[in-house]
């Protein structure tokens, strides 16, 4: 006796379907981007009132150390705004 065709394909389908219904690990949390413009404080110089010249060379350093802080935040800022896509007006 013949078995029909379909008869061999119906329960090959079933199992099919029930693998479908296996139990799958958790899809992972999606993860935040942030696209805004990095914090930016103001910079700020701090204030003096040398007596003698070793203070008056400490003061330089100090002033300088300011202005290399101000001037890595502008970097972060630049760097990060050539990072976006431009939007054509």
């Amino acid at each position: 006796m013949k078995t029909p065709n379909f008869a061999n394909g119906l329960p090959s389908l079933c199992l099919m379907l029930l693998a479908g219904c296996a139990s799958a690990p958790p899809s992972p949390a999606p993860q935040l981007i942030e696209t805004g413009c990095p914090a930016v404080v103001p910079c700020v110089l701090p204030a003096t009132s040398p007596s003698n010249n070793g203070e008056l060379l400490t003061d330089a350093e100090r002033a300088e150390l300011a202005w290399a802080e101000c001037a890595a935040q502008i970097d972060t800022v630049i760097q990060h705004s050539e990072q976006q896509p431009r939007a054509d007006p």
